[in-house]
């Protein structure tokens, strides 16, 4: 492609709505166009890119044996409603786009396809011997994000591989499951990222298992917690760990203590000289069930110590059926106007005990009459331990379980996993932190939605089961920024070999030089045709302008026919360590051709 001709502006300065180096990069160097809040223009750039993207995806899913096809975008509401995901989509996350059609029928644009999928496989998979199966496509997606930002990081409109395969066990599941584990390495490799593989939570598509891909970047927005031994590496959603020890209480015998204008934990430990891992904090959160019931929730869990609020809606989704719920549609912690509509009376914020009594909860059929008591494992085995006395300006010092108070018995890890905490696994290996941009997610979704959905296989026994599934995602357009972000210099973007939109470009330094033309309408001519992608610079530009939009832009090659010419040579410069070097032009494609392959293996 020759630049003249192509449609092709890049920005000097940083566009003000970009936040990120890899947006403002791709906005900067006419890779996409913003149309919208989280709506992008692909220009002939980045489609190349994704095209490239699109194409190692296709291939590693083909070698699978996974089946190409291709879903609707528009989806009835019904199939959500069977699910029981389409008050989960369109009401606690919200991020559905979804309407009424002409004919009064509630629809929706696609941001996942598992009932599609199902409803297929319901419809054609009737016996064992049709099975396992799995489908894929690659397709446009749509997501209302409240918040939509980093250009094609967080969009309301993005390109997705999603895959889906049918089983009749959990073995047949692992195999794929763990099938789609090394093809995801294996785009991610090839794509020329670094990545890591992380244990994650499953979050609104559910499931058993499942596994992020991470590409490493500063500007991640995901927290990857792992140990250096290479045998643990998790989302900070999911991650577990085993806490510093608790120091021994200065406390030995029971007492209440007057204890003003202490509401924190900092200010406890200060007034009553102690550690925070003595103490037992106790955190109320509102829960709403998609039935219309509240509960309240008490958390007690170590003073220095965080609630994992992912892994608190993972066990009340578990608990909702106790109050003929589903799902979970919204968690907060309850401020003073949502407390005024359950509240009997004023509570002793600052001051909560485990042991604060029901009946602070008023009688109303649309709330639990009971806080749900969750313990934390952090203070199951405190002793002499200092937490609230149910009366603001006080708390009790010296507390056991069962003594004093009686303990919980429901006992959950909900705690945030941090940096510098032991691991399970092997407590001689520290947790560390990295940040990273999730590209990929496999799930083990088992009979999930093929219960739900009544989705069945007649076994070889001549009975009815309900068909084994799995999940698995890979954002295209969100790898093609992430490999921005991951890697870019001061003067622009840095493309990998495997996914730049053209391997090489040919920099002309004066378009009025005949042999400087001559010399780059052959060597552009013979690139193409030896298979090296090559665009001609053949702007009526000054040199450095060529040079700077051609490092902007990220080609990895970037050739110019200038003054080496007198010599029979050109100027090749490589994109990613700057390392410039003469070669001979009989030998350009030769060379070039070598370095591509080799980059791409």
């Amino acid at each position: 492609m020759r630049l003249s001709q192509m449609l092709f502006v890049t920005l000097r300065d940083d566009p003000a709505d970009a936040e990120i180096p890899s947006h403002k990069l791709l906005l900067r160097a006419g890779y996409i166009r913003r149309i919208g809040a989280g709506i992008y223009a692909y220009l002939p750039l980045m489609w190349r890119v994704l095209q490239k993207v699109s194409q190692i995806v296709r291939e590693e899913m083909n070698a699978t044996g996974a089946q190409e096809c291709l879903l609707p975008q528009l989806q009835p509401a019904e199939l959500w409603k069977e699910s029981g995901r389409w008050d989960t989509y369109t009401k606690a996350e919200g991020i559905m786009f979804a309407f009424t059609d002409r004919r009064e029928q509630q629809v929706a644009l696609g941001p996942t396809h598992e009932e599609v999928i199902t409803y297929v496989a319901r419809d054609m998979i009737k016996s064992y011997r049709q099975l396992p199966q799995h489908l894929y496509q690659i397709q446009t997606k749509f997501r209302d994000e409240i918040r939509p930002r980093f250009g094609l990081m967080r969009g309301r409109e993005f390109i997705m591989k999603d895959g889906y395969s049918f089983h009749t066990d959990e073995e047949s599941l692992k195999k794929t499951y763990q099938d789609m584990y090394q093809a995801y390495s294996n785009i991610l490799r090839r794509s020329g990222l670094k990545f890591r593989p992380v244990e994650a939570d499953s979050g609104a598509i559910g499931g058993s298992g499942s596994t992020e891909f991470m590409v490493l970047a500063d500007a991640g927005e995901d927290e990857v917690l792992y140990t250096e031994d290479g045998k643990y590496a998790a989302n900070v959603e999911k991650a577990i760990s085993l806490p510093i020890d608790a120091e021994i209480s200065p406390f030995t015998s029971y007492e209440k203590r007057e204890t003003p204008g202490t509401e924190t934990i900092e200010k406890v430990c200060k007034f009553l000289k102690c550690s925070p891992t003595n103490i037992v904090k106790n955190v109320l959160y509102q829960a709403a069930y998609d039935n219309g019931m509240t509960v309240l929730v008490l958390i007690n869990i170590r003073g220095d110590q965080e609630v994992n609020e992912v892994k608190l809606i993972n066990e009340l989704t578990k608990l909702a059926s106790q109050y003929g719920a589903k799902t979970i549609l919204s968690l907060t912690i309850p401020d003073a106007e949502a407390q005024s509509k359950w509240a009997a009376k004023a509570l002793p914020l600052g001051y909560i005990a485990p042991d604060i009594t029901n009946d602070s909860i008023k009688s109303d059929k649309a709330i639990a009459p009971e806080f749900l008591r969750l313990v934390d494992r952090t203070v199951v085995d405190l002793k002499n331990f200092v937490t609230g006395a149910n009366e603001s300006g006080y708390h009790v010092v010296g507390v056991n379980w069962d003594e004093q108070i009686k303990l919980p018995e429901l006992t959950v890890d909900i705690r945030k996993a941090r940096p510098g905490d032991r691991a399970v696994h092997d407590p001689q290996q520290m947790l560390k932190s990295a940040r990273g941009i999730e590209v990929g997610h496999i799930f083990q979704l088992g009979t999930k939605y093929s219960i739900a959905m009544g989705a069945t296989y007649t076994n070889e026994q001549g009975e009815e089961k309900p068909l084994v599934m799995g999940c698995y995602g890979v954002g295209v357009s969100r790898l093609a920024q992430s490999a921005v972000e991951q890697s870019y210099d001061k003067d622009g973007i840095i493309f990998p070999v495997a996914i730049a939109p053209y391997h090489a470009i040919i920099s002309v330094p004066n378009i009025n030089d005949a042999q400087q033309m001559e010399a780059a309408e052959k060597l552009y001519l013979e690139l193409n045709q030896a298979g090296v992608e090559t665009l001609l610079d053949d702007r009526n530009e000054r040199a450095g302008v060529k040079f700077k939009d051609a490092d902007l832009i990220g080609i990895p090659f970037r050739i110019v026919t200038g003054k080496a010419l007198a010599n029979g040579k050109v100027e090749v410069v490589k994109r990613a360590t700057k390392e410039a070097q003469e070669i001979p032009i009989g030998e350009v494609v030769t060379t070039l051709t070598n370095w591509v392959q080799e980059a791409i293996k």
